[in-house]
């Protein structure tokens, strides 16, 4: 037996309870389906228990993908500003962290509560532990076969996201329906992710120690980022280096300005006739571990007024230009996001519809819009989930 219905949604995390609810309250009949049975798993794991859920500095900017304006469009139909107001409205109290980073005060579950409030109060079905069978379209409507029923609709949403965390149930489903019907993706990656390195190329025995550095891609295709950087026993985590993981690529050297705030060739002259090992020397800017390593491993470690003006000066550039290859990234299993999805080129940004095939949208985590770090993920979940339900 075939169930009519205006839309089905396949997903319900933040981009599918947002596309629902909005679809809904305009009167549409939705049914919203996932194949897990515990309700957005991705937000209640998120900013460590109280969900990052936008960043008041979000712009077009701040995010990648191979049609690089295309996020521009739902992100002014629906801005942070938006998000915000729903928040509030909600009565859920939240702070800035840093650097724009808007988190709940109390719990992510505030954030899953109010989605599915939201969808139900617009009469949204549910269908949580509910797999996905075939998909076709007769011509007319989309058929969609699941484990309990089959659907008929004029509209069908993939919010189903991307590779990441697949310990909750991430999977490529939303590539595979974009291919059935002809649309490109974009190669994915792990995206927001932290990176190894062969333990001669970092210094293995220096884990857990954490610096406060700029870093960018040495091939110069990046912006650089001023946050911190974790040492590990892998390789290099922490703030700075889940943003650039966004735009690395396998074979890209890693460059450290480990001195962003000082002139180090003014700091090394002025300390010139110092009898200190470098190593000490570097430990009143850098941890001592971390000084004395760096200066094994690229200079002799000796008194600082042995060393020549023009050693000084080679010292202070490596400085602000170490340089580094990873061999990796730690995969999909730690990455936030993943970069690459569904080619925006065959979506409309003002309506996240595939072009050549009406009535199918996608948005999210699936498409090839990659967020960076600090909540601007999650408000491209809300923005294009708020489009396609004005629109499916």
């Amino acid at each position: 037996m075939t169930t009519e219905i205006d839309v089905v949604i396949i997903g319900a995390g933040a981009a599918g309870m947002m596309c629902a609810a909005t679809a809904a309250q305009r009167g549409r009949g939705v049914v919203l389906i996932d194949h897990a049975t515990v309700l957005a798993e991705k937000i209640r794991i998120s900013g460590g228990g109280r969900c990052n859920f936008t960043n008041i500095n979000a712009r077009p900017e701040c995010y990648l993908s191979q049609n690089p304006h295309f996020s521009r469009s739902a992100l002014a139909q629906y801005s942070q500003r938006d998000f915000i107001g729903l928040v509030e409205r909600y009565g859920i109290g939240y702070h800035e962290k840093k650097l724009g980073q808007l988190f709940c005060d109390d719990s992510a579950q505030n954030i899953i509560d109010m989605l599915k409030t939201e969808c139900d109060q617009a009469g949204v079905q549910w269908r949580m532990g509910t797999s996905i069978g075939a998909i076709s379209h007769d011509g007319t409507a989309y058929q969609v076969r699941t484990s309990r029923e089959h659907w008929r609709c004029a509209s069908l949403v993939v919010a189903c996201g991307g590779l990441s965390i697949p310990p909750i149930g991430a999977t490529g489903l939303g590539y595979d329906i974009a291919r059935q019907f002809d649309l490109a993706i974009v190669p994915t990656a792990p995206a927001l992710v932290p990176l190894s390195f062969d333990p001669k190329d970092l210094f293995a025995d220096l884990s857990g120690i954490s610096l406060d550095v700029s870093v960018q891609l040495a091939e110069g295709k990046a912006p650089a980022f001023r946050e911190n950087v974790l040492l590990t026993h892998k390789g290099v985590s922490g703030p700075a280096i889940l943003q650039i993981s966004s735009y690395w690529n396998p074979g890209d050297t890693l460059q450290f300005d480990l001195l962003p705030d000082h002139d180090a060739g003014q700091l090394l002259e002025e300390a010139a006739r110092s009898e200190q090992l470098l190593g000490n020397v570097l430990s009143s800017w850098l941890p001592k571990r971390f000084a004395t390593a760096f200066c094994e491993a690229n200079f002799a470690n000796k008194p600082l007024k042995q060393y020549t003006p023009k050693e000084r000066a080679e010292i202070a550039a490596r400085l602000h230009d170490w340089r580094v290859k990873p061999n990796g990234s730690v995969g999909y299993k730690k990455a936030e996001v993943t970069r690459g999805g569904v080619d925006t080129r065959a979506l409309s940004s003002k309506t996240m519809m595939a072009n050549r095939q009406p009535g199918l949208y996608f948005i999210g985590e699936v498409t090839d819009v990659t967020g960076w770090l600090g909540g601007y993920n999650f408000q491209w979940a809300w923005s294009s989930g708020v489009v396609a339900g004005w629109n499916c």
